[in-house]
């Protein structure tokens, strides 16, 4: 893998200054409408070209007026959990890191909030799959480590991460309140659950998902459709907006299905993109419609929580 190098972000950025768009237009002043981007891009061996293409597509959304934007699973690198490989330990960051500095900077220099997912070196020995979420300022105001990791066929990830240890949260930000969950926490409704109660706007999936070539052809349509209808199903249960980026391309064995997209609180796809290109998917987020939808499907207000104790358990046995 390529590694960074030392040149500053205000050098590598400074053509951000001059892109014509880079003041969003008058609407989006409105604080009640935000836009967002989720960024969908493929992967290079080389850690450097990643990042700067992942430069070049927060300038591109940015320029275009988006405030909160998204990057995928683990963005730096290909996906490497696909084989059980001591050496790809050596990709792993502090944070805050080398990464975290030069997104930061991105940030503020650019206006914009930034979720970044990121392999986190905490200790020797010890590692995460972790996302920030760096404010329009540059400060680093949110980091949430996956908490549900899977195991399955090239997807090795227990081998790699610890589960996360901060629990489901929300971050205050510019735009509103953002929480994160990763990739396979977006299969569990009770992830979504705690982190909208804790006043989440806006819920952001950074996503790694793709076919094994053995199943593209029989399952792979149901497949994408069940990955969209379950977190179509956590905008609708907590009335927020959804924002999933993930990555495309043949990396391997998994050829990563793309179909990044934005949903509404009423579950409604706001946009998405295809299963084959790098995209920038943009969509504008009016928060008005949080108030709207809860009022009209008042599923927070009806929850019983007096009920729910066995939710805790494992299983109830008997």
């Amino acid at each position: 893998m390529g590694r960074l190098d030392d040149q500053s972000v205000a050098e590598k950025l400074s053509y951000l200054k001059a892109l014509p768009l880079m003041s969003p237009p008058p609407d989006s002043f409105n604080s009640n409408s935000i836009r967002v981007a989720a960024l969908q891009m493929k992967a290079s061996p080389n850690s450097q070209l990643n990042l700067d293409r992942a430069i070049e597509l927060i300038g591109q959304a940015a320029a275009q007026g988006a405030k909160l934007i998204c990057l995928q699973e683990l963005f730096l690198t290909p996906y490497f959990c696909q084989s059980e490989d001591h050496r790809h330990f050596d990709l792993a960051e502090a944070i805050p890191g080398p990464t975290t500095r030069r997104l930061s900077e991105l940030a503020k220099t650019a206006n914009v909030v930034l979720v970044v997912s990121l392999f986190e070196r905490r200790a020797p020995g010890l590692f995460h799959n972790t996302t920030v979420v760096l404010d329009a300022d540059g400060q680093l105001v949110g980091t949430y480590r996956k908490m549900h990791i899977p195991d399955d066929p090239f997807y090795y990830e227990k081998f790699y991460f610890t589960p996360g240890d901060l629990g489901f949260q929300a971050f205050d930000t510019s735009v509103g309140k953002v929480g994160v969950c990763i990739c396979w926490d977006q299969w569990y409704p009770e992830a979504a659950r705690l982190t909208a109660l804790h006043g989440a706007e806006f819920l952001v999936y950074p996503t790694a998902i793709g076919w094994l070539s053995e199943d593209k052809e029989e399952y792979g349509e149901t497949q994408v459709d069940a990955w969209q209808t379950m977190m179509r199903s956590h905008a609708i249960a907590n009335g927020v907006f959804v924002v999933t980026p993930n990555r495309v391309g043949l990396e391997d064995h998994i050829e990563f299905w793309g179909h990044s997209f934005i949903a509404g609180p009423s579950g409604k796809i706001l946009a998405e993109a295809d299963s084959s290109e790098d995209s920038i998917v943009f969509a504008d987020c009016e928060k008005d419609e949080i108030e709207v939808t809860r009022t009209h499907w008042p599923f927070l207000r009806d929850r019983r929580i007096d009920a729910y104790e066995g939710l805790t358990r494992r299983y109830l046995d008997g």
